[in-house]
């Protein structure tokens, strides 16, 4: 027999030239341009499988290549395993084809041997959907993403309509489904739906498998995605490791879809007529539509998914953190010269070591912490005060401690250079602020100005604005910038005394 099989078309062609045209089997070999040999097998084969010629009618190409090449086998006694019941045990942590195998022959003397039996299983799971042909881990993953379509919810008082978006989690060995409504893709709701997820399941993945979008991933790359900080802490506070899918690769994260797609059909759709005047009355409408999604029978299973999450899943999980969750958010910054960052037009004090230093901000409504080498510096209770000052005296150098309260150095001597009206604003700036350095960075901005427009019109300038009572360095920069120091200060009239002659309001009602 040649290497390659020849065509069922050719082969028709050698029998019917031996059977109808009388032709021996060398002179079909030579009209059909075949060696003699592949020419005599293939009769040969035809006479053995007894089919006789010409073929019976209704007989196919297909038929007729299985009876010469692929003789039916022998009747086997052996029993195939169930093949869906043993797709499940695989996802148990530890479980392997080998160790079923085994228990496989014991039940069932002279079985099929390792090899044909991981062929066998690998035939019956290529029959499977694609989105099934991953074998995950009891425990091991939880798929997250968001519906591509929203929800709405009205305001009860203004009537205005806003937009719900739709959290979407899946197990892997279960496809147990968590949804929930959010206002938006934000950070802070993005991990405080992990956070809720996590508490309804009642324990903890090992991994945790997002898409690409920016509340995880600050950088998108194929080997070594950059994690967005804040997602990075609640992976280490719930202690998973997180994997994102690759970009444009939906089959990384197959399971998302599916559950994606399934939450659309049975609870978005169905609840579409329905109008919700709170975010909390729409999640406890999705999660009532979900307990009847989850106790529904899969057909590849004969079982639900809330009965596969408590047969595998949930026995799996890891404990929940003893401690609560803190969403953070991550800043970086640089420490200016007077060792204060500024949050939301707030400054907080660092080490003053830090000067110039690049650090990271991490912060929460309750409280900002100052980070510098992974190392926290700083600590302090968040204020929404614009352009005031939260100084710890520690974080002062000692020359800096052993000047508060007092109006002496380096920046009162350079102000008393250029005046004595600005040496009294300069003083002001400083009295006005809890600590002296908080008043440095304005000192300085002042003092800077003469620089431009000399000490004459700086002296000029904050005579005028302490005369108004403007004691900022920006009444004092607007006062140069509209030239209104080179108009002069107004003139006090003199008041009049009180006279017989004078006429007073009451001679006019």
């Amino acid at each position: 027999m040649p290497r390659t099989r020849l065509s069922m078309r050719k082969l028709l062609e050698v029998l019917r030239l031996f059977y109808d045209k009388g032709l021996s089997r060398n002179q079909a070999a030579r009209a059909c341009n075949i060696a003699r040999s592949t020419a005599q097998e293939y009769v040969r084969r035809f006479e053995k499988a007894k089919i006789g010629w010409p073929l019976p009618q209704g007989m196919v190409e297909s038929d007729l290549n299985a009876l010469m090449f692929y003789p039916p086998p022998m009747a086997s006694t052996v029993q195939d395993p169930d093949w869906p019941s043993l797709h499940l045990e695989l996802s148990r942590k530890g479980m392997t084809l080998k160790l079923l195998w085994l228990e496989y022959q014991v039940q069932h003397p002279g079985c099929y041997g390792y090899s044909r039996f991981c062929t066998l299983y690998g035939e019956w799971a290529v029959r499977l959907r694609v989105s099934m042909r991953q074998v995950h881990k009891a425990g091991e993953k939880i798929f997250v993403d968001y519906a591509g379509q929203t929800m709405e919810v009205i305001n009860p008082v203004t009537g205005e309509v806003m937009k719900a978006e739709i959290f979407v989690a899946s197990l892997g060995a279960s496809s147990y489904i968590f949804a929930e409504a959010t206002p938006s893709q934000e950070l802070p709701n993005w991990l405080m739906s992990h956070v809720r997820a996590f508490q309804h399941l009642g324990g903890v993945p090992e991994i945790v498998v997002p898409d690409n979008l920016k509340s995880a991933v600050t950088t998108s790359c194929r080997y070594e995605p950059d994690i967005n900080p804040s997602y990075q802490d609640l992976a280490w506070h719930f202690r998973v490791a997180v994997l994102p899918a690759r970009a444009a690769k939906p089959k990384d994260k197959a399971k998302a879809e599916v559950s994606v797609q399934v939450v659309e059909r049975w609870v978005i759709a169905p609840l579409r007529k329905r109008q919700f005047f709170s975010f909390e009355e729409l999640n406890s409408a999705i999660a009532a539509r979900l307990t009847e999604v989850n106790a529904r029978p899969m057909r590849e299973y004969g079982k639900s998914r809330f009965e596969l999450f408590e047969l595998m899943d949930r026995p799996a999980l890891q404990q929940l953190p003893d401690k609560n969750f803190e969403a953070c958010e991550w800043k970086k910054a640089r420490v200016n010269l007077d060792y204060h960052v500024q949050l939301d037009y707030h400054y907080y004090s660092v080490p003053f070591i830090l000067a110039h230093k690049q650090i990271e901000i991490r912060f929460n409504d309750r409280i900002v912490e100052v980070y510098y080498l992974r190392q926290r510096v700083a600590s302090h209770l968040r204020s929404r005060a614009k352009y005031q000052h939260t100084t710890c005296p520690e974080h002062m150098p000692k020359a800096h401690q052993a000047m508060h309260g007092s109006q002496a150095g380096p920046l009162t001597r350079m102000a008393k250079s250029v005046g004595p009206e600005t040496l009294r604003m300069v003083e002001t700036l400083i009295k006005s602020r809890d600590h002296p350095e908080q008043g440095y960075r304005s000192c300085l901005g002042l003092l800077r100005l003469a620089k431009t427009f000399g000490d004459h019109r700086l002296e000029t300038a904050c005579k005028r604005a302490l005369y108004f009572s403007l004691t900022t360095l920006r009444a004092v920069r607007t006062i140069l910038n509209e030239k209104q120091d080179l108009r002069g200060l107004p003139v006090e009239e003199p008041s009049l005394a009180a006279h017989s002659n004078i006429r007073g309001s009451i001679f006019y009602q």
